[in-house]
């Protein structure tokens, strides 16, 4: 029974609920910047540039067998590489990094702020140590004689 009394705390700490729903809200956020980057950066680029982002290479061919009516049918099919496909996830990359570190750079703005406020009250000066009082109090008698 410790194992998943243990395993029913982590489980329902805040920070792995928060979690949870960062990994859910990043996933939702991924399908947003990849429409974006299909549908609008791509089409940029191929105008702006005369490339087609969505290009493929072919590489060779392969045999494949088909079945068609109770006869196999061989047929050779053309393999490609898809250099299109990777610029596409290297551009999704780069977006989803500068919304991250645009929006963890607001949020550190944000704390800082926080922080600034209760930093700018005036500490209480530290209570001098017992040494530095017997120090003060010998000089006050030397002053004295």
């Amino acid at each position: 029974m410790g194992f998943l009394k243990e395993f029913k705390e982590f489980a329902l700490k805040g920070n792995v609920m928060d979690m949870a729903v960062g990994v859910l809200i990043g996933g939702a956020f991924s399908g947003i910047v990849t429409a974006l980057t299909t549908d609008f950066i791509n089409p940029l680029i191929a105008v702006a540039g005369g490339a087609e982002v969505a290009g493929k290479i072919q590489i060779g061919k392969q045999l494949v067998e088909t079945e068609v009516d109770g006869q196999i049918v061989k047929t050779m099919e053309p393999i490609f590489l898809n250099w299109g496909d990777f610029v596409t996830a290297i551009i999704n990359f780069l977006i989803l990094a500068l919304v991250l570190f645009l929006l963890i750079k607001g949020m550190n703005k944000l704390t800082s702020l926080g922080k600034k406020k209760e930093e700018e009250k005036p500490a209480a000066p530290p209570e001098p140590s017992d040494e530095a009082k017997l120090l003060s109090e010998i000089k006050d008698i030397l002053a004295a004689k």
